[in-house]
């Protein structure tokens, strides 16, 4: 071990570290805030100047986290924000959190990662460690996230050497907005190095802020575990979103199956079926293995399959809304729907990879008029694959009825349920939410 790693080690050991957060969203602003609870100074990076802008004036745009976490960091002194990607040769450790996205063909999109990369390698120095949280399939740190480094410091005429001069590992993101009963500094996280050292000096650094550290024995053992997680929730929502298909068929309700099942202490987990998949993780992840595992000459059929039945239900929804319309003789061209809900998940604003826009899509090719109303969201924007161009529909008794049907795509807390069976010519309830008025409701209610 060289004397650049020595003293890295010593600073983490004694939290005089500066530790570098690239990509302030929904996983690295609450890292960022973890690790600066523990004792170290925290600089973060992003493109974005209007985060930063809000940062520094201590204005959070992620509600979920709350006002109190952006407001301790923007008046201290230990954290600073910018722009400017050179400032990470003051970085003992320099953790990056950009999106991995799909490409329009579902094949990982590692360019936020590639490049990321380069830029570290332009500002690389001895003595730093360098980890990737964001999600990709195994040995993308060793090859694709390493290369780039390389090759950035190669731009700059730098010549290091990693596992010598500087470190790297990888160390998977776990967060879930919204979720109250964990929060980043509670969720166990994994840590797995391109070396030993890597390895235990990454899990060194994310004890500052983390309780509990799972260290690896290699960067691809935590890429791979990563996916499985999501994989394996893919597959078990993929499950029940087929059974929903066939026992609706068979005049069977599937959350009530469910429910039964998960009487059962041993042996089950319930898992619920939706208009389709959204977040951050579960819509994308699993494709990156299946992705991979074509490249070494496997086909992933279980993911390749759940993937295919999980896409299908916004259509699905659609198909059943315009046919609970022709069922009361009204043509579903001729139709107004409102969908409730835009968010991916209840009582959060996060709407990344949310089926809710799919759902809007296909409606508008079918009904005449479509709207949307969401607590959290006042109005949409233009986003990668979407521009609805629609503001958030306030629900009252007459908004209600004055559509021809209701379509509960995101069942937040915040909607009044009672008034919505009251009111609603139709309701197409995806997600289970109008169980306690199904008796008085009747036909008006449409499970789908």
């Amino acid at each position: 071990m060289n004397d650049h790693i020595k003293q890295l080690g010593e600073r983490i050991e004694s939290r005089s570290a500066v530790v570098g957060v690239i990509g302030l969203g929904y996983v690295g602003l609450p890292l960022a805030s973890a690790l600066h609870s523990g004792g170290v100074r925290v600089i973060g990076f992003d493109v974005d100047p209007a985060k930063i802008k809000a940062l520094n004036e201590g204005t959070n745009y992620l509600s979920h986290l709350g006002h109190d976490m952006v407001k301790e960091l923007a008046e201290s002194d230990r954290f600073d924000v910018t722009t400017d990607f050179v400032r990470l040769r003051e970085a003992d450790a320099v953790l990056v959190c950009v999106p991995t996205p799909l490409k329009g063909n579902r094949e990982p999109d590692l360019s936020y990662v590639v490049t990321t990369g380069r830029d570290i390698g332009m500002a690389l120095r001895p003595g730093q460690l360098i980890v990737l949280e964001s999600t990709t399939y195994p040995g993308t740190t060793r090859r694709e996230f390493l290369d780039a480094i390389y090759e950035g410091a190669k731009a700059v005429g730098t010549t290091l050497e990693s596992g010598e001069d500087f470190l790297v590992a990888f160390s998977p993101e776990r967060e879930d907005p919204g979720r109250k009963s964990h929060a980043t500094a509670t969720i166990p996280k994994l840590v797995g190095g391109l070396d030993e050292t890597a390895t235990d000096l990454a899990a060194k650094l994310y004890r500052i802020g983390i309780k509990e550290i799972v260290p690896v024995s290699l960067a691809e053992v935590a890429e791979a575990a990563k996916i499985l997680e999501n994989v394996y929730r893919a597959v078990n929502i993929a499950l029940v979103n087929e059974m929903k298909v066939i026992l609706s068929d068979m005049g069977i309700d599937v959350f009530e199956v469910i429910r039964a099942a998960a009487t059962k202490p041993f042996g089950f987990q319930a898992f619920w079926p939706g208009p389709g998949l959204g977040g951050h993780c579960i819509p994308i992840d699993p494709y990156y293995l299946a992705w991979r595992a074509k490249e070494i000459g496997h086909d992933a059929k279980f993911i390749e399959l759940a993937g295919e039945i999980n896409h299908a239900m916004p259509a699905y929804v659609v198909e059943k809304t315009a046919r609970a319309l022709e069922e009361r003789s009204l043509a579903a061209k001729r139709a107004g729907v409102l969908v409730l809900g835009l968010a991916y998940k209840p009582d959060v604003d996060d709407v990344r990879e949310s089926p809710s826009f799919e759902l809007i899509e296909l409606l508008r090719e079918r009904v005449a008029r479509v709207d949307y109303s969401d607590p959290h969201i006042g109005a949409t924007w233009k986003m990668r694959h979407y521009d609805l161009g629609l503001t958030s529909v306030e629900i009252t008794p007459e908004t209600l009825a004055s559509y021809d049907a209701v379509v509960i795509s995101t069942n937040h807390s915040a909607f009044d349920y009672e008034m919505i069976a009251e009111h609603s010519k139709l309701v197409v309830d995806t997600r289970d939410a109008m169980r306690l008025y199904a008796p008085k409701m009747g036909d008006r209610l449409v499970r789908a």
